[in-house]
């Protein structure tokens, strides 16, 4: 027993760093969320970092029903889930689930969507999310008016009705982990600068550059991606 207690914190510290590096590399991530589960999470934001556009931008739909009969009234938001998915192409819009990752919503999985009561007797409603690819002349004023129109688009089934956040867009960026090398190249070139401005007699030390890529908001439609490090200035004598 002795033994295995002294062997199960180094197998469990092996894990999440790894973990991390493989779910962050490629898959899109909601900005307004943190990596809070990272062992090495640190809550500070440097000055330097990297600012760049957002992939999507997002803004969370709700369908919801009030026929009594509870098969039929599921069976309705279904459908009109389904039916949003049908037209979702025609008005370059995008459906997608998740929190924090972000995942397709497909004919394959829309019935694996959550159901709720709609603060009613006899309603339930799921929710999910609407995205627009940002750039090429899509700022966010355009993505809320494509989302707009195809929330409005979408066709009635039954007593369904479909709504949409009125709360300002959500932001999501693919992969904030493959931006690690420019970031380090930023913060390293900053602590050059630093160095020479402050003479010969002066070195910089960075602390912190193993840490993973954190993420904020930074306007409309920008993020900043940034390494939680730390600066420190020393005499070289």
């Amino acid at each position: 027993m002795k033994l295995l207690s002294k062997l199960l914190p180094i197998a469990l510290l092996s894990v999440p760093v790894e973990a991390f590096a493989q779910d962050y590399a490629s898959a899109e991530i909601v900005v307004t969320a943190s990596r809070r589960e990272s062992r090495d999470f640190v809550d500070t934001r440097p000055v330097v970092g990297l600012r760049r556009a957002a992939d999507f931008a997002i803004v969370s739909v709700t369908i919801a029903g009030d026929t009594r009969d509870q098969a039929k009234r599921r069976s309705e938001i279904f459908d009109m889930v389904k039916g949003a998915i049908g037209i979702a192409p025609k008005y370059g819009v995008d459906l997608a689930t998740g929190n924090e990752v972000v995942e397709p919503l497909t004919l394959d999985n829309y019935r694996n969507l959550g159901l709720t009561n709609d603060n009613r007797p006899d309603t339930d409603r799921t929710s999910f999310l609407v995205k627009v690819h940002l750039g090429s002349g899509v700022d966010g004023v355009t993505a809320r008016d494509r989302i707009n129109k195809f929330i409005k688009a979408v066709p009635v089934v039954g007593r369904a009705e479909i709504r949409g956040s009125s709360d300002d867009l959500t932001l999501s960026i693919v992969g904030p982990d493959k931006f690690r090398g420019e970031i380090l190249d930023i913060v390293t070139g900053d602590a050059k600068s630093v160095a020479a401005r402050l003479g010969p007699d002066y070195g910089v030390e960075i602390k912190g550059l193993d840490r993973p890529v954190e993420w904020t908001r930074a306007g409309l439609t920008d993020v900043f991606l940034y390494v939680p490090y730390n600066m420190v200035v020393r005499p070289k004598n």
